[in-house]
């Protein structure tokens, strides 16, 4: 059970070993997707597709109250479920047909929830990684299995980190299979755990008041929904320049030949690329070339 390519991973680590038959896939319903509205496979269903994978897929809009996805899971005779960012709450009487197993992308109790590891990011943790736990009725809430983590590069964006993770979480789905009946499942510490929301557009508006939490953003948001200022002007390729001298917000502080320095009120960063509403990404140089903007002028 799985929608993005987090799961996809997962789901090509068991296809490739001989101790485990895939007999099913779960996903999200095919959705339309950017402006002409394409309806759109899940990640997974679309890589079964590409490579003539013969495994029944099914898709339905809910699991709750849901008999006929019950009686088809039932009919497959599963010895496990696995679980990786399906987007969905498993029922009791899904939970109860066989061990449910959930690869959560990160070191629970934190970040139980939608968005684990933005949350990561943005926090700027010194570890990132994956739990496999039991599941239960509830929320990422269930004994844990086991852990697989790495240590955070304080430059790393999303798209990497969810890479890794999906490798990680792969080999983790590998490891807990083969050892289940030796593991000893721990519950969870309810009372230090933590959760994350689901990421909407407005989440990526930020300002110059603070260059490491603008920076933390840009890494957290860059694949989706980006950063951006109030104006809708997406910043793009950013690094930080230092964290801590105050200046005033927005102002041009170098004009390179590729990339722009703009200070925050605590703080300052490179801008690489710019993306003003309804145009295309653009050298930041150009952009304030385009909007006669001198070294001193603020940027907003």
């Amino acid at each position: 059970m799985g929608t993005p390519s987090y799961a996809t991973e997962i789901f090509k680590e068991l296809l490739n070993n001989n101790n485990y038959e895939v007999i099913g896939i779960f996903t999200q319903e095919d959705k339309p997707v950017g402006r002409k509205q394409v309806l759109t496979p899940p990640h997974i269903k679309q890589y079964c597709l590409e490579n003539n994978i013969k495994i029944p897929i099914l898709q339905p809009k809910k699991l709750k109250d849901n008999l006929v996805a019950y009686i088809s899971i039932k009919e497959l005779e599963p010895d496990f479920i696995v679980v990786a960012a399906y987007g969905q709450i498993l029922p009791k009487e899904i939970l109860n047909l066989a061990p449910c197993i959930n690869l959560h992308a990160s070191i629970l109790p934190n970040y139980r929830g939608a968005s684990p590891i933005q949350e990561g990011i943005l926090n700027d943790d010194e570890y990132l990684g994956v739990t496999s736990m039991l599941m239960e009725e509830g929320l990422d809430c269930g004994n844990i299995l086991g852990y697989s983590y790495f240590k955070n590069d304080k430059n790393i964006l999303v798209d990497e980190a969810f890479n890794e993770l999906s490798n990680l979480a792969a080999k983790l789905t590998i490891t807990t299979l083969d050892n289940f009946d030796k593991l000893k499942p721990t519950k969870q510490n309810d009372s230090s755990s933590s959760f994350c929301k689901k990421i909407k557009k407005e989440d990526g508006e930020v300002d110059f008041s603070n260059a490491k939490k603008l920076f933390s953003k840009y890494k957290a948001y860059s694949f989706w929904p980006g950063i951006f200022l109030k104006s809708g002007l997406k910043l793009k390729d950013i690094e930080i320049i230092e964290e801590s001298l105050e200046n005033n917000a927005g102002e041009i502080l170098e004009i390179a030949k590729d990339y722009i320095v703009v200070a925050c009120e605590k703080g300052s960063l490179k801008i690489g690329t710019l993306q003003a509403p309804s145009k295309n990404s653009i050298s930041s140089v150009e952009y304030i070339k385009g909007q006669r903007l001198v070294l001193g002028n603020i940027l907003n």
